[in-house]
């Protein structure tokens, strides 16, 4: 059964390997060597800082108004727009922490920063989706039209590529 917000939930489903990604990246940290991780964390932080920061300002500016609007509560989205805030703060912060890797080692004090950023980063963003698909979606569902439905995901999509 398809639904109005099936371009959303295709999106998310399209994202969440991304986000098992990161979670990978932390599990590697002290099992694999340096290189890979380096290689995993770089691939993490692209697409936190490419796909997911972009499709975070699209919600913020088209989506979670209209949420907003349908629940009649302007601060029903409030909640979600400070998930946005935190993985933006520990996006940098993983680019902070990924300035200062180099060699061939990963020494303590760094695998435990970038353990934490990673599972933070990937339980934060599957919790903040569970929450979009759970709560959102299904107010979206039942209260747009089709065509009103269309016409959000297409304003989405051109805030986000007017983001790049």
């Amino acid at each position: 059964m398809s639904t109005i917000t099936q371009p959303l939930r295709e999106e998310h489903k399209e994202l969440l390997p991304h986000i098992e990604a990161i979670r990978t990246a932390a599990n590697l940290i002290g099992e694999a060597p340096a290189d890979v991780v380096t290689e995993r964390i770089d691939a993490s932080y692209e697409f936190l800082t490419r796909h997911l920061l972009r499709h975070a300002r699209a919600e913020e500016e088209v989506l979670y108004p209209v949420v907003a609007r349908l629940m009649g509560a302007p601060e029903a989205t409030k909640t979600m727009s400070r998930d946005h805030v935190e993985v933006e703060r520990l996006t940098d912060e993983l680019g902070a922490l990924r300035a200062h890797l180099s060699g061939s080692t990963i020494d303590a004090t760094q695998a435990q920063n970038l353990r934490a950023v990673l599972y933070g980063l990937s339980a934060l963003v599957g919790v903040h989706f569970a929450k979009e698909e759970e709560v959102y979606l299904p107010i979206l569902d039942e209260r747009l039209t089709e065509a009103q439905g269309r016409e959000l995901f297409a304003s989405m999509e051109a805030a986000a590529t007017a983001l790049l």
